[in-house]
């Protein structure tokens, strides 16, 4: 139904709620800059240009742009909010007085904690906040192939439900081997979303001509997920829409931005995919990305146009955000420079809500339940060992190897390792610390062992069960005990963070909403965040973000090993393999 109030501002009947005066549009649809009023009807732009007197009633509000641009809200194209470790709240409170007011998100951490009715929580807290959610049910979740043991399942029964949502703009994270090998279930999910008329967004990392072409002609409309320009270039040369991701531990804006130089922008847009709260206060979100983009070389208006229209186009939500037009949400941004692009003031839903880089009113979280442990039974350093062959006094291991130049790449790293009392323990001196998942909803129970190279820890343990596709438990240590001091740890927390040292809890960051994020602001996360990985690196990891890196050791679309509850994954085999090679 139409907003007859927005129409009558619309058409000059009666004035408007607020207008922001005295700025210079940037108008993305046209990639023109030129002076201009804005309009606004409730949560709506209503007119944009040189507005009748009409409309500047004795109760409108002026906001003044004193001279600055007027920017559509920016839009981060692919973001996993939880991996932050913040609420919906907290996050939000971040990022939109950086310029963000709106997300692309599957949330699917909490869809697998608590399922659609999680999912439904989140979206419902946003509504509160200057943020808007623009949601993709996930393919399928969780995304483990073979799929690991989550609290909740995801698959066509509820899609059917999901893409009535409102907030549903298509299906998320529709990995590259489930649309290959024709998982029976994501062939349901695209079936659905091509009778919903709704957008498939694919998961393609490392992906040739072939595979993208089958993803292609699968339907799949955009990707988030090249490690080279080339790639990407690829990707946009057989249909698909490329966006540019620079998170917190993936870096690949410098790369991947080399494709703007060879074919333009038009099809280009930006995301951070997984970012922590330190990262974002020390340099910024989205509107970090627009400055990277214009040192790079790109024109300010395009870099803008990437990160507002050029997103919501491919979305299919440019109807409604991304520009500054009658009918769309009125969130505008105030910045004094379009090259240095730093915000001044944001606009979110029509109300000034930001100012010089914090929220004029704080955000408040909505009530939370009683925090209540995980339930996993208490664990002990016998739990957690890797048994060798009956009678050898030797093995080799197969360790997946972790280097800081491919953060989410694990490879294949043999060790040669004695046995002790019929166990492989883990060696300070070959690179070799135990990894352990430990399934965290009650269900099986299951806790298997392997081996990691290049997490550096020389004593000690790191825990977390904010840990992507599944929020199981993920532990690696040099130390069996200490390590099960970290599990019991995050457990009793209702789910955390941990660092133990010497059978001690070093640091412990306590993450209650589902096991998987915190109401903490941003500065308090940042701190905490700090000092973990400040814990861990004293320990002896040299990886950038230690408690980061850990959680992307369940991630089995991504090559070539992975672990979750099921055990050692050969991610190119997709099937459960032995980590002990053979008798050495």
């Amino acid at each position: 139904m139409a907003d007859r109030l927005l129409l009558d501002v619309a058409y000059g009947r009666r004035p408007a709620d607020r207008i922001i005066t005295g700025g210079t549009l940037v108008n993305v649809l046209t990639g023109e800059t030129y002076p201009a009023d804005v309009a606004i009807s409730g949560t709506r732009i209503a007119a944009v240009g040189d507005l009748p007197e009409a409309l500047r009633g004795p109760d409108t509000e002026i906001i003044d742009a004193r001279g600055g641009y007027l920017v559509p809200g920016l839009i981060d194209g692919h973001l996993h909010i939880e991996c932050s470790k913040l609420s919906v709240t907290s996050f939000a409170d971040l990022v939109v007085p950086l310029g963000t007011t709106s997300v692309v998100s599957g949330l699917d951490q909490i869809l697998v904690v608590d399922g659609l009715p999680g999912v439904r929580s989140f979206l419902d807290e946003s509504k509160n906040t200057g943020m808007r959610i623009w949601w993709g049910a996930p393919a399928k979740a969780p995304y483990t192939v073979p799929e690991s043991t989550v609290g909740h399942t995801f698959g066509p029964e509820q899609h059917a439900e999901a893409h009535t949502w409102p907030e549903c703009v298509g299906v998320w994270e529709t990995v590259q081997e489930m649309v290959e090998h024709g998982d029976p279930a994501v062939m349901d999910a695209l079936d659905l979303a091509e009778r919903h008329r709704l957008p498939v967004f694919g998961c393609a990392p490392l992906s040739d001509a072939r595979r993208i072409g089958g993803l292609a002609a699968a339907g799949v409309r955009l990707d988030h997920e090249s490690y080279s320009h080339e790639e990407m270039l690829e990707k946009l040369r057989l249909g698909m829409y490329g966006i540019v991701r620079e998170s917190s531990v993936a870096h690949f804006l410098d790369e991947n931005i080399q494709v703007v130089a060879k074919v333009g922008a038009r099809r280009v847009a930006f995301c951070t995919d997984d970012v922590h709260a330190a990262d974002v206060l020390a340099g910024g979100h989205m509107d970090k990305l627009v400055r990277m983009a214009v040192k790079a070389g790109v024109d300010p208006v395009t870099a803008i146009q990437m990160a507002t229209i050029n997103c919501a186009e491919m979305y299919r939500i440019d109807h409604l955000v991304g520009s500054i037009a009658p009918g769309r949400f009125a969130d505008v941004l105030i910045v004094d420079s379009l090259e240095d692009f730093r915000v001044r003031e944001v606009v979110a839903g029509g109300a000034l809500v930001a100012r010089g880089g914090t929220m004029i009113t704080p955000t408040a979280p909505p009530e939370r339940g009683a925090v209540r442990p995980l339930p996993v039974r208490e664990v002990t350093a016998d739990d957690l060992v890797l048994r060798a062959p009956e009678g050898a006094s030797q093995v080799t291991v197969l360790t997946m190897n972790m280097t800081p130049e491919q953060v989410f790449v694990r490879k294949r790293r043999d060790v040669t390792l004695p046995v002790t009392g019929g166990l492989v323990e883990p060696s300070v001196a070959e690179d070799a610390l135990l990894v352990t998942v430990v399934e965290r909803y009650g269900k099986t129970g299951n806790m298997p062992v392997a081996m990691v190279s290049g997490m550096g820890l020389r004593k000690g343990a790191i825990a977390t069960s904010a840990a992507p596709d599944d929020n199981n438990i993920i532990c690696v240590g040099a130390s069996r005990a200490d390590m099960a001091v970290a599990i019991n740890a995050v457990v009793a927390a209702g789910g955390g963070q941990a660092v133990v040292v010497d059978g001690e809890v070093a640091a412990l960051l306590p993450l209650p909403v589902g096991g998987i994020v915190s109401d903490l602001p941003a500065a308090e996360m940042a701190a905490a965040e700090t000092r973990l990985d400040d814990l861990a690196r004293e320990l002896g990891c040299a990886l950038p973000a230690p408690l980061m890196y850990l959680f992307f050791l369940s991630i089995t679309a991504i090559p070539d090993y992975a672990i979750t509850d099921l055990g050692l994954v050969d991610c190119v085999a997709l099937d459960v393999i032995d980590p002990i090679i053979s008798e050495a």
